[in-house]
């Protein structure tokens, strides 16, 4: 269907308009910076769907056209290049907004924010910067910190043990998911495996091999994403008989017992040992890395204020991987490390 000539709508376009949303807004800028909807709807953490969805949406508000799209090119109209300086201010005077409410002296007196982490996230950079946010933007805010494994924090979660985790996604059905990084993943094999002599494998490489069995307790949806189950090419996957709960118990089933496990590629420079191996895997789907909680608790003044603080510091970009330069020699080059293994996919 063709595109209107850009310039404004029909006047029956204008019948109903509403306001603007801010978040409509915030992705009208994004546009306008990428020019491209894939790349704008990455940065934003949106579906390109969704993006265009609100781009439309956001056109038939203002009765005005504000790209023209093509199936090779998205450009600005000429009365969107003039709106972009007024949208910037709105923006702008939104954000102002929300810090003058929410960061005011007293803010997050009296609140107590209870954090679980393991011990692998514990080291990430992004998680030590949302920590260090919050006690910076928030003084008044207290943030106590609970150590435990992946089952012992939706456990904890499920029972309000904890307010929020730090945990690597998909989240368990009926929680809330706040991504903050995406990094690759690689294969964990045993040292003494014949995959361990090559550089980089194949998702075929791997195909006779079982993975390393997870504690009943974890979801499936996480199991599934973490064996990559079903495989691209239909191929059955094979689970050993372990139920780990802690990434230590899966590197040693690893060295053991001959099975393999999909991890994110930090892992090669937060557990390095002499016996396994950690290799990229062409095919092999990156990981996001977030912050999650109850899907009902959103209204939690203590929610909000970490809600807040996670969004802010994702829009401004934050580093995957540990607070150590991700391509560091010594992670990069270490006996049990392919070249190119820690560097994150984006």
């Amino acid at each position: 269907m063709a595109e209107p000539a850009p310039g404004r709508w029909e006047a029956t376009a204008m019948v109903g308009v509403d306001d603007p949303a801010v978040h409509q807004l915030r992705s009208l800028l994004t546009l306008a910076e990428e020019l491209h909807f894939g790349r704008a709807a990455a940065r934003l953490y949106l579906t390109q769907p969704a993006l265009s969805q609100q781009i439309r949406t956001l056109e038939r508000r203002l009765g005005v056209q504000l790209f023209t799209r093509t199936s090779r090119k998205v450009k600005l109209t000429p009365l969107g290049h003039a709106l972009l300086p007024l949208v910037r201010n709105v923006v702008g005077a939104a954000d102002e907004l929300r810090d003058a409410a929410r960061h005011s002296p007293a803010d997050g007196d009296g609140l107590t924010l209870r954090l679980g982490l393991t011990d692998c996230a514990a080291a990430l950079a992004a998680t030590r910067r949302v920590i260090a946010a919050l006690t910076t933007l928030h003084p008044g805010l207290d943030v106590d910190f609970h150590v435990l494994d992946l089952v012992e924090q939706t456990t904890a979660l499920a029972i309000g043990k904890i307010d929020a985790a730090f945990v690597y996604l998909p989240a368990p059905e009926g929680f809330h998911a706040e991504p903050l990084t995406t990094e690759s993943r690689v294969v964990c094999v045993a040292a003494a495996d014949p995959l361990a002599r090559q550089p980089a494998l194949r998702l075929a490489d791997l195909a006779d091999r079982p993975m390393v069995g997870l504690a009943p307790e974890v979801s499936p949806s996480e199991r599934s994403f973490w064996a990559m189950d079903p495989r691209p090419d239909g191929t059955a996957v094979r689970y050993s008989g372990h139920q780990v709960t802690r990434v230590e118990s899966l590197l040693s089933a690893v060295s053991f017992d001959g099975a393999i496990a999909f991890l994110p590629a930090v892992a090669a420079e937060l557990f390095p040992r002499p016996d396994v191996r950690y290799r990229p895997v062409e095919g092999l789907v990156p990981c996001d890395f977030g912050v999650v909680w109850p899907a009902d608790d959103h209204e939690k003044p203590g929610i909000a204020v970490l809600q807040d603080v996670c969004c802010r510091l994702r829009d401004q970009g934050l580093p995957a991987g540990t607070m150590q330069t991700p391509a560091a020699p010594e992670a990069a080059h270490s006996p049990g490390v392919a070249g190119t293994v820690g560097a994150p996919s984006g």
